[in-house]
């Protein structure tokens, strides 16, 4: 039997070591660590929604409660409230690590749907596919192809995973 240590709220927000950990109830849980796919996509995924007006950022924590915060691996919305929202944002993404599972991160988004969150998306790099999960809906799987929403932005998955600097990239090489 393992003891947890308790942090507080305080000492979390001062916690700048990486792999970034989510707080709930005291409790840190560290994120899965990110490769060079997850990067890629989560800085396409940036670019592509911030052509469509909104802000878009990566890997900021947002509060949920007063003892509960994650970290997306992406938000959007017109305005981000700075340093970390405190208010539902329009978008929240989580994109998979190897060691992550969709049904964890579907749960993810239950907890951000509960905050107010309306849209939330988890994408697959590996297979190139994604989930939309619009709060009040069932999940829903969109295929290699298929385009992602959320109101009114889109991002079409072939465009997502579209590096121009990099064939290998588009080939699915580069699974590193």
């Amino acid at each position: 039997m393992s003891a947890t240590a308790i942090v507080s709220v305080e000492d979390y927000l001062r916690r700048t070591e990486k792999p970034y950990c989510e707080y709930i109830d005291g409790v840190l849980y560290p994120k899965a660590m990110a490769t060079t796919l997850h990067a890629l996509v989560q800085f396409m995924l940036q670019l592509l929604l911030r052509r469509q007006g909104v802000q878009a950022f990566g890997e900021v924590h947002v509060r949920l409660s007063l003892t509960k915060y994650l970290i997306p691996d992406v938000i959007a919305a017109p305005v981000i409230q700075g340093p970390y929202p405190t208010e539902p944002v329009l978008l929240c993404v989580e994109i998979l690590s190897p060691e992550d599972r969709v049904g964890a991160m579907l749960a993810k988004c239950e907890e951000y749907h509960a905050w107010g969150v309306p849209y939330c998306w988890v994408i697959d790099p590996e297979k190139q596919t994604g989930w939309q999960y619009h709060s009040g809906n069932e999940p829903e799987r969109i295929d290699r192809g298929g385009t992602l929403t959320a109101g009114a932005l889109t991002v079409l998955l072939p465009d997502l995973f579209t590096d121009p600097r990099s064939s290998a990239f588009i080939s699915g090489q580069n699974n590193s």
